[in-house]
């Protein structure tokens, strides 16, 4: 828009929030990969996931113990990673979503695992960390993009205007709802559900589809 040859400057007070819908991805669209990596192996300790250890770097530590102490390579995660399928329905719940909104994966797995899995939902967008290897295909440590990455990201997109929406199931993704406009959990444990009562609860993909558009209905009103 322009006035007297100006451009014509809105604030952000004054436009419609566009939305954004942030989603964690283990548990909400695939599988918890550790979880199947513990399958394909043998290793039941690898089922570990941040709903049995809250603190991260506590839980990566712990499974790069594993790994080292069971001589498992990249290679040796990876074959087990591709064999997996995103859950069922959570392509087309994606797809449809992405059709009317903004739709981004917020996850602290690590880029290497997600490449067959990201195939497999259509190459969504998305932020996670990164794994470091050595010459051998050994992990030697992760690098976090932040700790707080997952609430961080929706608090920018917050700043930049946008009425962010977050999705989680776990501990490591309450700071993330928290910092959103709505905050909604999917198929929670009951100890998360119980203690997070002030979020929307969801047990499937027809009522998460639900319960964001409804949620952006009101945030309208």
């Amino acid at each position: 828009m322009v006035s007297n040859g100006e451009p014509h400057i809105t604030s952000l007070q004054h436009i419609t929030y566009q939305p954004v819908i942030a989603l964690d991805m283990e548990s909400i669209l695939t599988p918890e990969i550790w979880c199947c990596v513990a399958d394909r192996t043998g290793i039941s300790d690898l089922t570990a996931t941040t709903r049995d250890i809250p603190d991260y770097d506590d839980l990566m530590r712990f499974r790069l113990n594993l790994v080292k102490r069971h001589d498992l390579r990249m290679g040796d995660l990876l074959s087990a990673i591709e064999a997996m399928e995103p859950l069922p329905g959570a392509r087309k719940f994606l797809d449809s979503l992405r059709v009317e909104y903004l739709t981004i994966i917020v996850t602290d797995t690590f880029r290497q695992f997600t490449r067959s899995l990201m195939r497999k939902l259509n190459w969504p967008t998305m932020f996670c960390h990164e794994l470091t290897t050595d010459q051998n295909g050994c992990i030697t440590g992760y690098c976090l993009r932040n700790k707080e990455q997952k609430s961080l990201v929706v608090g920018a997109l917050r700043s930049l205007g946008y009425n962010v929406i977050a999705v989680g199931d776990s501990y490591n993704d309450l700071s993330m709802l928290k910092q959103a406009d709505t905050g909604i959990l999917f198929c929670p444990p009951d100890s998360i559900a119980n203690s997070n009562q002030d979020y929307l609860i969801t047990s499937n993909y027809i009522e998460l589809r639900s319960a964001i558009d409804e949620s952006l209905v009101k945030g309208k009103e």
